[in-house]
């Protein structure tokens, strides 16, 4: 495996459900089983209810675009090197959004509510980032 230069996500104890099933190419949420709301990024209780009654789900990892940037210079100095790339927010099909990177496509092809697709990128042994790439691609 290639060394793996840029920051990383920091695995807590809340989080750390998270990122193994990223390991296992598996995207988790949250849903709160007494007000059904859907949580991301991992909490300890329901915004929604305060209530501690949250169970985990498998994402189908399909969603759209909300809104992206593509930065080509100008970067800070972690990612001068990955220049260009695309950070995204993605409205996923359960119902929450996500940050992640767009890969795989013409940024010049990009669009807002453009349907696209989990990929996940294995950077460590502990660490596998998901991704997204526009969907069927």
């Amino acid at each position: 495996m290639e060394e793996y230069t840029l920051p990383l996500p920091l695995i807590t104890t809340l989080s750390k459900v998270f990122w193994d099933g990223c390991r296992e190419n598996k995207l988790l949420y949250q849903h709160c089983r007494d007000c059904g709301r859907v949580i991301f990024f991992p909490k300890h209780l329901c915004p929604g209810c305060m209530g501690h009654n949250l169970e985990w789900l498998e994402s189908k990892g399909k969603g759209a675009i909300d809104t992206f940037t593509v930065t080509y210079e100008g970067a800070p100095p972690a990612f001068m090197g990955v220049t260009p790339y695309c950070v995204a927010i993605i409205r996923m099909d359960e119902g929450y959004r996500m940050m992640s990177n767009i890969v795989d496509c013409d940024f010049d092809a990009l669009a807002c509510e453009m349907p696209v697709e989990v990929v996940f990128a294995q950077v460590t042994e502990e660490i596998t980032l998901p991704k997204f790439r526009p969907a069927g691609g």
